[in-house]
């Protein structure tokens, strides 16, 4: 794969309006993890020898991958836990955008369970590339994924040259507590958001991810 293959993005109508939308909504943090998601996900692809418009849709893919964190957008109402408000928000969009249902539904399916280890992974190509590439994007924090070395070091340099971390986890471990807080369902017992606002406590602490994240391959 090229330099130019390695960090091209889809150039539709749709796709720079999904882009648009994450990079006015989110943090440049959490907007540039979306993005890199969906670059890291599509060399797990790669890796898996999955054929693009054979074996998966690499425009559904991008479009989950770039719309998975809407949910930490900070507007909007937030009365469930994240992933479901970033499901639904992604379906919202994508409906009035004219995407098929069948389609929408599968982003929003993806959406939903990127959080959800053994289960994403047996949903389909597209929920288990979205779930993979963020997983390499956490560098082993939330598990190691099906392909340990899909991005080599020098495929991992260019894309952080071009879509920095900024301190994503720490990043999304605040959004994440914030979110939570604001009502009990949205941080319920056992999902990740409400774990994390229990162990973040107050005074805020280091989570048990933020501490994580200092020994992982990506250390931010």
């Amino acid at each position: 794969m090229t330099h130019d293959d390695l960090l091209s993005l889809p150039d539709t109508p749709l796709a720079r309006a999904a882009l648009n939308l994450v990079v006015d909504a989110e943090s440049a943090s959490i907007a540039n993890h979306s993005i890199r998601s969906f670059l890291f996900a599509r060399l797990v692809a790669r890796s898996l020898g999955m054929v693009p418009g054979h074996d998966h849709d690499e425009r559904l893919l991008f479009l989950a991958c770039v719309l998975h964190d809407l949910g930490l957008a900070p507007e909007g109402r937030h009365t469930q836990r994240f992933e479901v408000v970033g499901a639904d928000r992604a379906a919202e969009f994508l409906t009035a955008q004219g995407l098929p249902a069948a389609e929408v539904d599968a982003v929003w399916e993806a959406v939903a369970l990127h959080t959800t280890p053994q289960i994403a992974e047996r949903r389909g190509a597209l929920s288990l590339l979205v779930r993979e590439g963020i997983c390499v994007d956490f560098g082993g924090v939330i598990g190691p994924g099906v392909v340990a070395d899909a991005v080599t070091d020098e495929e991992a340099r260019a894309i952080h040259d071009v879509h920095p971390r900024l301190s994503m986890v720490s990043s999304i471990v605040e959004a994440m507590a914030t979110q939570a807080a604001k009502h009990p369902a949205n941080g319920p017992r056992y999902s990740v958001g409400g774990e994390l606002l229990r162990e973040r406590g107050n005074p805020p602490r280091r989570t048990r991810m933020e501490e994580a994240v200092l020994t992982s391959r990506w250390r931010s």
